[in-house]
């Protein structure tokens, strides 16, 4: 584990805590830490969207950063805060633990994680009228967050739409864990072990469903049992494409390039085969621990230094490609990808994102106002039968579009 935290102890005639943090030591140590959580001041918290929880949690804003503060028994602290520390080095898709306060004069200890950016709980997602993105995409974030975690090697233990959050991903989302407590690393999961937790997760989805139906006097989908039913069968084909046996026969080599290829396309890469020669046959079996998640994340961001969500980088490394392909048409020079994504970045990206106003960035993340922009000049094209052109689809995407999308980078109360 990385040794990048500070500690600090601090004492006054009122109050005794001791502070272990990542980032922001000096800014932490100016809260009343003396205080429990329910008792801080309204002018010091604000108020953000959130799941149900069994503990408080209030959220400040400190130097520009808004952060997540769980009040929680210190042994319960300490063992999530390494958790959390653990899953961000594994690239696990989780809340940055950001530090702990133990030793409160008699209080429990907080957590404190940093809020993340352009997320929304389900209940904001599903409470609307109009999704952010089709209800399926949330079974798939889901089901593919729980994979992750699997492979891993993460038990989470209580799974549960409250515990997680989503982010548009180019018109799907992408789920991340926000609360580890009853979470257990391990060097590999059992098959006993995965299925217990996708148990646990099918009980906990299928109440939420009913009592924020419940809540809001109407469905928020159409059957919780099948939502939770398709989330499982949705785990089970992404982890039997993952980690499969496959059997060929020798001389079929291309049966290996094929499935290394569709694994690149479901968004993984894979760190080493293994192959046996078995009496004419060759077995490929693939071992959990060496799938890794974030095949186009990865290439963007070595490409261009953008970081981006899987889809929405899948997204952008298409029109990349396709600019590529522009520039060598109308150029007749072959360019390397690395030279044609300096190209696309200059000439394409950076502009684009450069022309939206910036009262509206934080509307959506900068990938996705791409992806979204993408979207609404193939629909102006189309209605058009001819190519309307980037800078004409930025100014109706920004006008028709952007200006009524509700603000997302922090969903406020």
């Amino acid at each position: 584990m990385r040794r990048w935290c500070s500690q600090v102890a601090a004492i006054s005639a009122t109050d005794h805590f001791r502070l272990v943090a990542r980032a922001d030591q000096r800014a932490f140590l100016d809260l009343p830490w003396g205080l429990p959580l329910a008792e801080w001041p309204d002018d010091l918290v604000v108020d953000v969207e959130r799941g149900i929880g069994r503990h408080v949690v209030r959220f400040v804003r400190l130097n520009g950063t808004y952060y997540a503060l769980k009040e929680i028994p210190q042994r319960v602290a300490e063992r999530e805060y390494r958790l959390l520390i653990e899953l961000d080095e594994r690239d696990v898709p989780a809340v940055a633990a950001i530090g702990i306060v133990v030793e409160r004069s008699g209080l429990d200890s907080v957590l404190i994680t940093r809020v993340l950016e352009f997320a929304l709980p389900y209940r904001l997602i599903l409470g609307r009228r109009m999704l952010p993105a089709p209800e399926a995409t949330i079974r798939a974030a889901l089901a593919e967050l729980l994979v992750r975690l699997h492979l891993a090697g993460f038990f989470w233990g209580d799974c549960s739409l409250s515990n997680a959050l989503f982010r548009r991903d180019a018109g799907a989302l992408s789920a991340y864990l926000v609360d580890a407590e009853t979470g257990e690393l391990h060097d590999r999961l059992s098959d006993g072990q995965r299925a217990h937790d996708l148990a646990i997760a099918e009980d906990n989805f299928v109440g939420e469903l009913y009592d924020l139906s419940a809540e809001l006097e109407r469905d928020v989908v159409p059957d919780p049992l099948a939502f939770a039913e398709d989330v499982r069968d949705r785990y089970t084909q992404l982890w039997s494409e993952l980690t499969d046996e496959q059997v060929f026969a020798v001389g079929q080599g291309q049966h290996l390039e094929e499935r290394l290829r569709h694994l690149n396309d479901l968004g993984f890469d894979v760190e080493e085969v293994e192959l046996v020669n078995d009496g004419g046959e060759v077995r490929l079996q693939l071992h959990s621990k060496v799938v890794e998640p974030g095949h186009h994340r990865r290439r963007l961001l070595r490409l261009t230094g953008l970081d981006a969500q899987e889809n929405q980088a899948r997204r952008l490394l298409n029109d990349l490609t396709r600019y590529k392909a522009y520039l060598e048409r109308t150029g007749g020079t072959p360019l390397s990808d690395s030279a044609a994504a300096g190209r696309w970045l200059g000439d394409v990206f950076e502009p684009t994102i450069a022309s939206i106003p910036p009262e509206l960035l934080g509307k959506r993340a900068a990938a996705e106002i791409f992806h979204e922009l993408l979207e609404h000049r193939w629909f102006l094209s189309e209605r058009a039968g001819r190519d309307v052109g980037l800078k004409k689809a930025t100014k109706a995407y920004i006008h028709q579009v952007l200006r009524s999308a509700t603000d997302e980078k922090l969903p406020l109360l």
